[in-house]
């Protein structure tokens, strides 16, 4: 036995219960009984077993349902048991003279544990309570669980063991599992608005030469053959861009993002990003288009526009507010950012108030942590921030009116951004320079600053029609509506960190300044 089997399966190893359950699993086999065998007989699901017998049509023609045992009671010749499949409960009523002769002793009473899956054959019937049963007929051995099923009554509470162990808290807290329904209903519910509307859904890579789209530092990988350093996506953005050139007038994408930055309630390093792009839009269109589809996805989910998040109740009603980024932070903080022309100048008036800024942050910089600390947490109903800094924003078209500022807004609700947007830079000389600042911020030791992508200034040479884009969150969208205060609660497996759960504590608790 290598030192992995005998760490994880030697009898010596493991508890009286795995001991049993292994004693139980060899017994089953010197039975001639097959423990997981290949293929499984079943005519209908617990659901569908359900209807048939509702709709009276279950004669006395036997059904096969399988699953896994969540309850079995043994009164002497007869016993009852809870199965348990992906789409509902059924009892299961087990006579000793219904089976082979022996199985009901041998197999059924001993060797059968708790959170084992099973075959059932035989007719549906009601006991006498009134209760929807299986008389048995035949069982089907299917799998054996070695260890034992989590405490019905309390399930699982600990956070490290619960995302650690996603299957384990699915077992334990059915409730869990409503979450991922609604997060795959959020989904579907974006992909129908989008598809009603006329985009095309697109996938671009995920492996990128050069990553672009978002402020953000990437993981970095390398493809051996071509001996080339690649990167992992931060943004689908360019790419998408590249088809509004290329003759497309409405795409998005679904799919993962991975930066890498630090994790908290609203940020994990790999995650789900809705995008699209609109030609002959800007960002005012891309705010009503916004409210709209949020709107939408709020009414399939839920069945209206008006949600419950962690006490607030939240209205998605459109129109949403609207409120100039120097407004809001001017209202928070006394400042008004555009009386501090420089770094240096803004800086002191922060620390004037007590905020700590970062010594190597440029002005757009410190005009958005401003935004972060003192507006954002305090934007509870759905809330859009508009027009920002140039010096943040390299991608979007410069206001008409301000220079330094660019038409971009970001969507506020619950106290966090959902989303972020903007009327799209289709200018091939401003880009280049907006990427050449980019580079000087890079080389000054910002790695957050944004690479030159010469093949995506060629691409614009040949003409992008003016257009907006969006760029949304979909697991913190998840948190809205499955009433969710920590973005691990919505993925079915959160990265974590490889130390003690007192570092999942404080890794938990800390809080980015900025997205």
């Amino acid at each position: 036995m290598t030192d992995l089997m005998q760490e994880l399966f030697a009898p010596e190893n493991l508890g009286d219960q795995e001991r049993a359950r292994l004693a139980n699993l060899e017994a089953l086999r010197a039975a001639d009984v097959a423990t997981y065998p290949a293929r499984v007989k079943r005519t209908h699901t617990i659901a569908q077993a359900r209807a048939l017998y509702e709709q009276g049509d279950a004669g006395v023609e036997p059904v096969t349902v399988t699953g896994r045992l969540k309850r079995i009671r043994v009164m002497g010749k007869m016993s009852f048991a809870d199965l348990e499949d992906g789409s509902g409960q059924i009892q299961l009523v087990v006579k000793r003279d219904n089976l082979p002769e022996g199985w009901y002793n041998n197999i059924w009473k001993k060797l059968i544990d708790l959170g084992d899956f099973i075959g059932a054959t035989g007719p549906l019937i009601a006991t006498k309570t009134g209760e929807l049963s299986v008389d048995v007929v035949e069982i089907q051995f299917l799998a054996k669980a070695l260890k034992p099923m989590p405490d019905k009554w309390h399930g699982v509470k600990d956070a490290e063991t619960r995302y650690r162990r996603r299957y384990v808290d699915l077992l334990a807290n059915p409730p869990v599992r409503d979450i991922f329904r609604t997060r795959a209903a959020v989904l579907r519910a974006l992909r129908e608005y989008l598809d009603g509307e006329g985009f095309l859904e697109v996938e671009t890579p995920i492996l990128q030469p050069i990553y672009g789209g978002a402020a953000a530092r990437p993981f970095v990988t390398h493809h051996n053959q071509l001996h080339q350093d690649l990167y992992l996506r931060i943004s689908f953005e360019l790419y998408l861009k590249r088809l509004l050139v290329g003759g497309y007038d409405r795409v998005y994408e679904i799919g993962r993002d991975f930066r890498n930055e630090g994790v908290s309630f609203k940020h994990n390093p790999e995650f789900t990003q809705l995008e699209f792009y609109e030609a002959y839009a800007d960002y005012y269109d891309v705010m009503r288009r916004t409210e709209e589809m949020i709107a939408h996805v709020a009414r399939q989910v839920t069945g209206g526009t008006v949600i419950e998040w962690q006490g607030h109740v939240i209205d998605l009603t459109p129109p949403w507010t609207r409120l100039p980024l120097r407004q809001a932070i001017l209202d928070a903080t006394g400042i008004d950012y555009e009386a501090y022309p420089d770094a240096a100048s803004l800086a002191d008036a922060m620390r004037a108030i007590g905020h700590e800024p970062s010594a190597d942050s440029n002005w757009g910089k410190l005009v958005d942590s401003l935004m972060a600390k003192h507006v954002e947490p305090n934007l509870i109903q759905p809330t859009f921030l508009i027009d920002y800094p140039r010096d943040v924003s390299p991608l979007a078209k410069a206001s008409d009116e301000d220079p330094r500022q660019v038409e971009r807004f970001e969507g506020f609700m619950a106290g966090m951004e959902v989303c972020n947007a903007f009327s799209e830079l289709n200018d091939p000389i401003d880009q280049l320079q907006r990427f050449i600042d980019e580079n000087y911020r890079a080389a000054h030791g910002d790695d957050e600053a944004h690479p030159v992508d010469v093949d995506y200034i060629e691409a614009l040479s040949y003409g992008m029609p003016p257009a907006g884009g969006f760029g949304m969150g979909v697991d913190r969208l998840t948190m809205l509506f499955t009433d969710r205060e920590t973005i691990r609660e919505v993925l079915l497996f959160p990265h974590l960190r490889s130390s003690d759960s007192k570092a999942e504590v404080a890794a938990e608790a800390e809080v980015d300044e900025a997205d």
